[in-house]
């Protein structure tokens, strides 16, 4: 259903492990525990969840999409954003960057790997379609998300990504690494060419506002790699630099 990431997006995985020292195994292990977490008939008690379920939601998110006018994808760096200035737009966002948006009703997706704090589980609140993401240190957080969420009287719909070097059954590697590059590529994954998408927010010379990161000094070197695999997704020219 996604197309197949670029060996480059999917290389760039590869360095930042090295940059980071960080190792392979922990993403594969993230990635294969969400997979069996959610393979069942009723993942988590939902029946929404399952296979069948999600393929049919990233379908429908597919087509929406591919056919809106004008797509906008929010970063961390953003300013708050009144939906009424935008009003033939729809949205994709950063993880806790769509808590710059002050309006979810155009809200197509969030891409997360769940560390959006009450900014993401306000979007989960209002099922707003969330794009999980499954990586080596954050096992604990993407599954108190599912276990909560499957809590809520219509839980978000979701897509299951991850950043190992395999086939995972069930979800997908868009290649990227950080929540807002990867969602460039995810709808580049999803067919869309990103010639005609624009971008607010994504910037690399402070951090930004909705982030949720801890490590200021360590964000801002990650970000060096959100400006690298968008030079690979030939969009850098949306970054703003000061």
């Amino acid at each position: 259903m996604l197309n197949p990431a670029p060996d480059e997006l999917l290389s760039l995985q590869d360095e930042v492990r090295q940059a980071f020292g960080w190792l392979i195994d922990a993403d594969v292990s993230s990635a294969n525990e969400m997979s069996f977490d959610f393979m069942d008939e009723m993942p988590y008690g939902q029946s929404s969840w399952n296979l069948e379920s999600r393929n049919a939601a990233l379908r429908k998110l597919k087509q929406s999409i591919s056919t809106v006018d004008r797509l906008i994808v929010v970063g961390a760096g953003s300013e708050s954003i009144s939906v009424k200035d935008y009003p033939d737009a729809c949205f994709v966002a950063a993880d806790g960057a769509v808590g710059a948006l002050d309006d979810l009703s155009t809200v197509l997706c969030v891409v997360s790997d769940g560390d959006g704090a009450e900014h993401l589980e306000r979007a989960a609140h209002a099922g707003v379609h969330i794009v999980l993401h499954a990586h080596g240190d954050n096992l604990g957080t993407w599954k108190e998300l599912a276990h909560r969420w499957s809590q809520f009287e219509q839980p978000p719909t979701l897509t299951l990504t991850h950043q190992s070097k395999t086939n995972v059954q069930g979800m997908f590697n868009p290649g990227g690494f950080t929540d807002g590059d990867r969602a460039l590529c995810f709808i580049q994954a999803l067919g869309r060419s990103l010639e005609n998408v624009e971008c607010i927010g994504f910037r690399t010379d402070v951090v930004g506002s909705w982030s949720g990161t801890t490590n200021p000094e360590r964000k801002k070197k990650k970000l060096e790699w959100m400006e690298e695999s968008m030079h690979r997704l030939g969009v850098e020219h949306h970054l703003i630099r000061e």
